[in-house]
């Protein structure tokens, strides 16, 4: 990063952040100097008498769903094989002698032996792309392993889950190489560990791979050292504080083995009362405004909920309340087909694996929320049960939790959502008012405000593109987030929001809600306006949409206004990104679309001159991102001109079932 961004970044700090990190920067260097001898402290630190961990009883695995079951072994067997997908791409260096520094994506390998805080893992020149060195050292594929086992009691799972556990362990000595950077590494990696000694717990050489293994001791009191010590701070204090405190908290559960253990689980499950609600909003949605991140930050709550509840440490009322709300809000979001949208960043992070990660998370969090808490008569219903539920949930009593919505939500008020749904006919559109995202830096937020995404049965007509990627190509990464990337106007060819960095907003948009109606009826029109005042500095410009949603007319209207001066001359331009399953001819201001089970007609405002793009590397243009670090090509439509105040831009959908195209 250049000066100029680390200036940015320190004007969004509160004068605690800046105190806490200078402490940090210090003990860096300390530990730079002189490292701490982590084997003996952790022998010091031993507390008296004998090790035993505190392991959740399991089901029977006859008692396993047995589709899901198949599809975990199946798994399993990949991995055997040496077969694991790490992003976009299959990790051909997890077999019998696994490399835990290589970045599959370039061949590159970050440093092992130089000092974690030395690693400079930003710079993917040097080390390669670091999410794809961290990854595989989250170590899902061990506890994927270790499932496969409990479910078949074939050692061969067994003993590969234990080849690779002392070979990380015996690789990757305190605080050396890339994986003592971050705590959200060390934090999810503690759950894993702690998953895979449950369930290897009836095979008979688990003691010995964890509790009377002293390097296993080292490596767990160095985790959870080192958690103690950097803690997410102020502005950065987002699901990486909530994994690290949950990676916490579950291992001092689990493996309670040293006299600071006891402290550790209280610290841990104190902040995870406090940041379980300060990063939930009122309506239940994860305040990051990020959907992936709302399903990972709801995996870590149940992780280390379950745990707690297990072993005799339950977390407080206030973060089963959470859990159940944001299970509530999953329920609302889905469409027909039990997928959520796609805002804000989304990086395929994982707090707990037990399944076959091609499964549907949000059904099966659901699945473990109807379990819990139990599911209302309007929430979806899953096709059939995940394994991660069965295991999960054994032993643990369901609550009531008060307060619960009687009816779908159609407008989630705090994240600034609405849902416009034609369930009869599988229409499902979303439409975004928002906050720009969570605190100061807002850091997995998008330039998207007032954005919307339109599906029909299933299909993404106005798609949101995704993320693609993080570190590395600062390019695609700007595109990506950027306001000509979503369905909205982009006005004075800038991004509504005002970007500092990768992971940082100087400048927010602010939306409001103007008028809803028809969220709830079936047979009437729904209607949503909406505007944002992202371009308020210039000239006091404010962006205006309304939405409408004609059900018996099979019709989506949007109109979009510039509110400003009239004889002001605004540049915009307008985006509409198709799915990667619609084909597009454009003819003028009306494209014909057809989409599989489904044909449709877009007419376009002709106050635009529209361009289709489809793949374009030089605008960019024409991109959907379906997972991290992977894109494709997709059709989408811009049209670009000059609007004056008061003017307004009609787009019409219209769509018609196609059985032919079924």
């Amino acid at each position: 990063m250049n000066p100029a961004w680390y200036l940015r970044r320190l004007q969004r700090m509160e004068p605690s952040e800046l105190a806490g990190r200078v402490n940090d920067q210090v003990l860096h260097l300390l530990w730079r100097i002189t490292p701490p001898d982590i084997a003996r402290r952790a022998g010091a630190r031993l507390a008296p008498g004998p090790r035993q961990p505190r392991l959740k009883p399991l089901p029977l695995p006859a008692h396993a769903p047995g589709q899901a079951a198949e599809r975990l072994i199946q798994s399993a067997d990949r991995i055997l094989a040496g077969q694991w997908r790490i992003f976009a791409r299959d990790h051909g260096a997890l077999g019998e002698r696994p490399d835990w520094f290589v970045d599959i994506r370039s061949g590159k390998r970050a440093p092992a032996g130089v000092h974690a805080f030395a690693v400079p893992y930003r710079d993917e020149s040097a080390v390669g792309n670091i999410k794809y060195i961290w990854e595989p050292s989250r170590h899902h594929h061990l506890t994927v392993l270790a499932a496969a086992y409990y479910l078949t009691s074939d050692e061969r799972y067994a003993r590969r889950a234990a080849e690779h556990l002392v070979s990380w362990w015996r690789e990757n000595p305190f605080p050396r190489g890339p994986h003592w950077i971050s705590g959200i590494e060390l934090g999810v990696r503690l759950i894993s560990w702690a998953w895979v000694r449950q369930l290897l717990q009836n095979w008979p050489e688990a003691a010995a791979l964890f509790e009377d293994n002293d390097l296993f001791l080292t490596q767990l009191y160095a985790h959870q050292y080192w958690l103690s010590q950097f803690p997410s701070r102020g502005s950065s204090a987002n699901n990486h504080l909530i994994a690290e405190a949950a990676g916490q908290f579950v291992a001092a559960c689990v493996f309670p083995f040293f006299q600071d253990s006891a402290r550790w689980r209280e610290q841990s499950a104190g902040t995870l009362a406090h940041e379980a609600v300060a990063q939930t909003l009122a309506c239940g949605s994860n305040s990051e405004l990020a959907t992936d991140y709302h399903g990972f930050v709801l995996e870590l709550l149940l992780a280390a909920a379950v745990q707690g509840q297990s072993s005799g440490h339950p977390l407080g009322d206030a973060v089963w309340t959470t859990m159940c709300r944001m299970s509530d809000v999953i329920a609302a979001m889905l469409d027909d087909r039990g997928h959520p949208p796609r805002q804000g960043d989304g990086d395929d992070g994982i707090g707990l694996l037990l399944d076959d990660h091609a499964g549907n998370r949000w059904l099966g969090l659901l699945a473990t929320g109807a379990r819990l808490f139990g599911g209302l008569p309007w929430w979806p219903k899953s096709p059939e049960p995940d394994l991660r539920t069965l295991v999960l949930t054994e032993g643990i009593k369901a609550r009531a939790i008060a307060g619960r919505p009687k009816r779908r939500p159609h407008l989630l008020e705090g994240a600034g959502q609405a849902f416009l749904i034609d369930s009869e006919r599988a229409v499902w559109c979303r439409c975004d008012h928002g906050p720009h995202g969570f605190g100061r830096i807002a850091a997995h937020a998008h330039a998207d405000a007032l954005s919307l995404e339109c599906r029909i049965g299933g299909v993404e007509i106005f798609a949101d593109p995704g993320t693609y990627c993080y570190h590395g190509d600062p390019r695609w990464r700007a595109y990506f987030r950027s306001t000509l990337a979503h369905n909205t106007l982009c006005l004075f060819a800038r991004d509504q929001s005002v970007s500092g960095g990768p992971f940082l907003w100087t400048r927010h948009a602010q939306s409001r809600l103007v008028a809803a109606s028809g969220l709830d009826d079936r047979d009437a029109d729904a209607s949503w306006v909406a505007e944002h005042s992202g371009y308020r500095d210039e000239a006091g410009v404010v962006h205006r949409r309304a939405v409408q949603l004609q059900r018996q007319a099979a019709r989506l209207v949007v109109t979009d206004v510039v509110l400003a001066d009239a004889g002001l001359a605004v540049p915009a331009s307008l985006s509409w990104h198709l799915g990667p399953d619609v084909e597009c001819r454009l003819e003028g201001h009306r494209a014909q679309l057809a989409w599989p089970g489904g044909r449709g007609e877009l007419d376009l405002p002709a106050a635009l001159s529209w361009m289709p793009y489809r793949g374009d590397e030089t605008m960019p243009a024409g991109w959907y991102s379906p997972s991290f670090d992977l894109k494709v090509p997709s059709a989408t439509l811009i049209g670009s001109g000059t609007l004056a105040g008061g003017q307004s831009l009609v787009t019409e959908l219209r769509w018609f079932s196609d059985p032919a195209r079924s």
